[in-house]
């Protein structure tokens, strides 16, 4: 296991560095990161308060600073110090502006303005909230998506990311001997979807769901026979409806809530 000092510098809260950071950290398993983080650098102290630290912790630097003055500083910075240093969002803004034929606006934070946008994304994670584990349906109509599931198929976190990107979503979990609510299964607005998991990987992670809280009895929870059962089920409940299913056994969130947003956008262009 390699491991290296790595910071990210930004003049906002760096959530686009953290994105990327996860992204490229991923692809490189053997290497153990130690990570720096700088949010708000927006002056010249700032700015070498972080190069200070950089030659004290020497590593790879990524960045995403909009004012001139302060990056080129920073990579200069890193220059004399002998540290590769990365600009994120220059490149593609310089390529933006050329094909826009106009400037940017060189304002940090920008993507985080409290607009309409921004306050429809909360409205939406009101909604989650509200519509989570079938809390309530009685407003089910209103959803984008309703996602259906058995026990522990990742559906409060998909929800929870897609609100972020402004999509209404309630999930309602398939449990063995409880009917699943008509107003959920027969909305016409929201796109329903079916999440599934390997038998296997759904005892797994139900087990330690279980050790977590103390639990160690054996029940049909856990029971390999009877969760296979219960995914039998769900599928059924899934064709019989005629929904898209997404296997999310080897999925990440991110990566489900990426295939529903196409889904939903598919639906959308075609309504």
């Amino acid at each position: 296991m390699r491991k290296f000092k790595f910071h990210k510098v930004s003049d906002s809260t760096g959530a686009t560095l953290e994105v990327v950071a996860r992204a490229c950290l991923a692809q490189f398993p053997e290497a153990a990161a130690e990570e720096h983080t700088w949010a708000m650098v927006r002056s010249d102290e700032q700015v070498q308060e972080v190069l200070d630290n950089i030659k004290i912790n020497p590593g790879f630097v990524i960045f995403t600073i909009v004012d001139d003055h302060l990056s080129e500083k920073l990579v200069q910075g890193c220059r004399n110090l002998k540290v590769p240093c990365i600009d994120l969002l220059n490149p593609v803004l310089s390529q933006l502006g050329n094909y826009l034929g106009t400037a940017q606006t060189a304002r940090p934070g920008s993507q985080h303005v409290m607009d309409a946008d921004y306050y429809s994304k909360i409205d939406a994670i009101h909604y989650v909230l509200a519509h989570d584990d079938g809390k309530s349906v009685r407003d089910i109509e209103q959803a984008d998506v309703i996602l259906f599931g058995v026990s522990r198929t990742s559906k409060t976190p998909t929800c929870i990311y897609l609100a972020n990107h402004g999509l209404k979503a309630a999930n309602i979990q398939v449990t063995p001997g409880i009917q699943v609510p008509d107003e959920a299964v027969f909305a016409e607005r929201p796109l329903k979807i079916g999440l599934t998991k390997d038998p296997k990987r759904l005892v797994q992670i139900r087990r330690q769901r279980l050790e977590v809280n103390g639990q160690h009895e054996e029940t049909d929870y856990v029971d390999p026979d009877s969760v296979a059962e219960e995914i039998r089920n769900a599928s059924a409940l899934y064709k019989k409806h005629g929904w898209p299913v997404i296997d999310v056994s080897r999925k990440s969130v991110e990566e489900t809530a990426a295939t529903i947003i196409q889904l939903h956008r598919k639906r959308l262009e075609q309504a």
